[in-house]
């Protein structure tokens, strides 16, 4: 059985602790130790990381009453053993953070945390319950006025007679001895995580997002350093936009607004061009079939001007590309079904695509002189 040395100080990051096995296992090795102060994965939190002697430790796991360090290499003997304090310190200020904003939410609104996930990119917290955005909004501040107080964060080991006078949350039955984490009158949960000694360590507590989940609302936030480090990432990206848009931080979003209305009434101006130019092309065109070629049009375009030769012609086709980079195709026909036309067209030139009776897309890595030659055949 190991010693856990986090449940009697969250805090500590280097120390000495003999090897009891260490075996290869199919993530690398795993060892045991009589004593440790890495926090195996659990309740949401993962596990630690750092160095046991010289191996790294990729990863920290519970198995029954055993820690397993997952290392990339064996070790064994007596060991100096070092955190990665800093991962550990945020997933303290995380899981801290997360009491906080579920504690209050839970005051608030009355609905349980039924699913909490310490990720990479974020924390999500799953209420069993709808959250409304001005709910949202008051819980928001009333965790960050919670860490403004710099409350303690404690535990408590209570007697089976104690528990029963605790009014504590809970994801799930627990058997044995009870772990509490009381954070003042803000919250007081079973958990088996690290947190910090004051809210003050928490930072700040964001909520980035929230979204419909099974019966409830699953929350995203940023909480503590990361919550910091989100914070410089989308500062930069405004001041960038606002040096972009010749704008105000302030009023990046109403430049962008207007920006968005000019670039619709420009690609609405940039359409009637091309239907314009498409009919000046389209003005002597005649016959059973006609083959034409616009490298700068899209694959809309060619469809469009396809579209308009038809009315002309028998079978129009549109090729927009170049003998480099390949060519979009469109072929339009008010008479003719041009599905077998299409297959002939594929397998001719090397293309893929389909369509209906009367119109087909598709793209092609022949050359022009080859679909030209191709055409001259139908």
């Amino acid at each position: 059985m190991t010693e856990r040395l986090y449940y009697k100080d969250q805090y500590i990051k280097e120390f000495e602790a003999q090897v009891i096995s260490c075996a290869e296992g199919k993530n690398g090795f795993e060892v045991i130790l009589n004593k440790t102060a890495f926090f195996p994965e659990g309740g949401g939190q993962p596990g630690d990381r750092g160095f046991i002697g010289d191996a790294k430790v990729l990863d920290t796991v519970e198995k029954g009453e055993d820690v397993i360090h997952i290392c990339d290499c064996a070790v064994d003997g007596t060991v100096n053993c070092a955190l990665d304090f800093d991962l550990r310190f945020s997933n303290m200020q995380q899981h801290t953070g997360e009491h906080v904003f579920s504690g209050i939410q839970h005051s608030i609104c009355g609905f349980d945390n039924v699913g909490f996930h310490m990720g990479e990119s974020c924390i999500t917290v799953d209420f069993n319950g709808v959250v409304s955005a001005e709910e949202l909004a008051e819980i928001e501040r009333l965790s960050n006025e919670a860490i403004y107080k710099n409350i303690p964060v404690e535990t408590i080991y209570p007697t089976d007679e104690e528990l029963e006078n605790y009014n504590y949350r809970s994801k799930k039955e627990i058997k044995g001895q009870v772990r509490l984490t009381k954070i003042g009158d803000v919250d007081l949960c079973a958990c088996c995580g690290t947190h910090v000694a004051t809210t003050g360590e928490i930072g700040i507590i964001k909520v980035l997002s929230v979204m419909n989940y099974k019966s409830g609302v699953r929350v995203s936030l940023q909480i503590g350093r990361k919550a910091f480090e989100d914070y410089c990432e989308k500062n930069a990206s405004v001041y960038a936009i606002s040096n972009l848009l010749c704008a105000k931080t302030e009023e990046v979003a109403d430049a962008v607004e207007k920006l968005q209305l000019r670039m619709k009434e420009a690609d609405f101006r940039y359409s009637q061009l091309k239907k314009e130019l498409f009919a000046e092309k389209s003005k002597n065109v005649s016959g059973e079939k006609c083959c034409m070629f616009d490298d700068g049009a899209s694959a809309d375009d060619a469809r469009i001007f396809a579209d308009m030769l038809a009315d002309k012609v028998g079978i129009a086709a549109v090729f927009s590309g170049n003998d480099e980079t390949g060519y979009k195709y469109a072929v339009v026909s008010r008479e003719t079904d041009l599905r077998e036309i299409g297959k002939a067209l594929n397998a001719a030139l090397s293309g893929r695509g389909g369509g209906k009776p009367n119109m087909i897309q598709g793209s092609v890595t022949a050359s022009k002189a080859d679909i030209d030659a191709f055409f001259a055949t139908i």
